[in-house]
């Protein structure tokens, strides 16, 4: 449900009628009830009017109030507004309950009720006092998660107690909410490296790329257009005047790959190494969107990003913001996967990998490190930052293994700016630092939309 949307007010229950009323009798409104039936029965055996008097009172009162309650909660109706829908982890959202009276009648004592996971707070409880006739009542409270994740807000619960305190009835409406809980994104430093590589991360040439193609759809003659752009195959065809699109302007590309392999990460929690990989690949999206690259997410399973084109790449058919939304949707229900290799990535990569490409790896041993050094044969360049499993579950006490380094270096023979990422690090950092590798090395990194050679930003 969009942010600041009221949810719809159905109730979930609506049969039942006097039965369910006084099923909703509480402790004292059966003693009434029995005390009044047992008088009325002592008074007609006893024959005493004045006893039957008081016991019929006994016994009416809470059924009045039971009646009475149950058109109530008829009555009252609930919605909810949460704002933000979307947060990073770490950060709160706002929800907001308004409750209607639309009956003629005062309510009794209100308790309010919103279910809520456990993950993101205690379940908030509010009470509230009579609400006149035609009378609204607004609450608000607070939710915020370590953890990323969709959680479903609702529903929302009314309890509703008669002044006496004879029933209390339980309403339920069916609206739910949403909140995502989208992982962290860390700002980015703008870099360029120096190289020879095309300006676009396609592989075309920078006059091309600068010129764009013509598209080979025409469309109809629009006033100013010019004539030298008619396309007379097609006006013949139609019987009016066709014209050949504007020319549409190459985009660099850029593939984020995640390691989301089970085996290759160790611990769970905020503070994960799986976690900062996740956080880390969000960034580096974001970050390339903003740029103006087209950016397809891709996991070990060789699974693009849902929405996207039909090679996986979002960015030049949609806005950078929807994209960018959808990739964090995506990251924010990422999981674990019980695959053991690279080799689906790979195929994908092989088949499209053209442009630039940016891992963030997880374990690797022998056979992986091949896998992911053969990924690089069809990037223009490629940045990877791996994360030591061990290390990070030791918390960084002990140095990185030697066979961690090992494969650091076989991946930088292979053509890789590779990077080692120690617990705690600031992706900005290795960043940064990655470019000025990049550029000492003279390595090529797809350039940027500008047309300028040989830069990533």
């Amino acid at each position: 449900m969009p942010a600041g949307a009221p949810g719809p007010v159905e109730e979930s229950d609506t049969k039942g009628g006097l039965r369910t009323a006084l099923n909703g009798l509480t402790t004292r409104g059966r003693s009434f009830l029995a005390a009044g039936v047992a008088a009325a029965v002592c008074a007609y055996v006893l024959g005493q009017d004045d006893l039957l008097r008081v016991g019929l009172l006994l016994a009416v009162l809470p059924l009045i109030c039971a009646t009475v309650l149950h058109r109530t909660r008829h009555t009252v109706s609930g919605s909810r507004r949460l704002s933000p829908s979307r947060v990073p982890t770490g950060s709160e959202a706002r929800v907001r309950l308004r409750l209607d009276n639309a009956s003629r009648l005062h309510t009794g004592l209100l308790m309010l009720q919103d279910r809520v996971p456990y993950v993101l707070g205690p379940r908030p409880r509010f009470v509230l006092d009579r609400v006149e006739p035609g009378g609204v009542r607004e609450v608000s409270y607070r939710v915020r998660s370590d953890l990323r994740g969709r959680y479903p807000l609702g529903p929302l619960q009314l309890q509703l107690n008669d002044p006496f305190g004879m029933c209390e009835l339980t309403r339920s409406f069916s609206a739910h909410d949403t909140l995502v809980v989208i992982p962290r994104t860390e700002p980015l430093p703008a870099l360029r490296l120096a190289g020879a590589a095309a300006g676009y991360g396609d592989g075309r040439h920078r006059s091309q790329a600068l010129a764009g193609e013509d598209d080979i759809i025409p469309r109809g003659y629009r006033h100013g257009d010019d004539l030298r752009r008619v396309h007379w195959r097609s006006t013949a065809r139609h019987g009016e005047l066709m014209v050949r699109r504007e020319e549409q302007p190459q985009r660099a590309r850029c593939t984020v790959l995640l390691d989301t392999r089970r085996t290759a990460y160790r611990g769970a929690g905020p503070g994960s190494a799986f976690e900062w990989a996740v956080s880390g690949a969000a960034s580096a999206a974001v970050h390339m969107l903003e740029r103006g690259f087209s950016v397809r997410l891709l996991t070990d399973e060789g699974s693009p990003l849902p929405g996207g084109s039909a090679d996986g790449f979002a960015g030049p058919a949609q806005e950078s913001a929807d994209s960018a939304g959808l990739m964090l949707d995506t990251l924010a229900v990422v999981d674990h996967s019980d695959g053991g290799g690279l080799s689906r990535a790979y195929d994908v990569l092989r088949g499209s990998g053209e442009g630039l490409l940016v891992a963030f790896f997880g374990d690797l041993d022998e056979e992986q490190t091949a896998v992911a050094a053969r990924m690089r044969q069809r990037s223009r360049a490629a940045v990877a930052f791996v994360l030591d499993g061990d290390e990070w579950a030791r918390g960084g006490e002990a140095g990185t293994r030697a066979t961690a380094a090992d494969r650091l270096r076989l991946l930088r023979e292979a053509g890789w700016t590779a990077m080692a990422v120690p617990p705690g690090a600031e992706l900005a950092r290795l960043w940064q630092q990655a470019g000025q590798e990049g550029a000492g090395t003279g390595s090529s990194v797809a350039g940027s939309t500008t047309g300028h050679s040989g830069g990533w930003s």
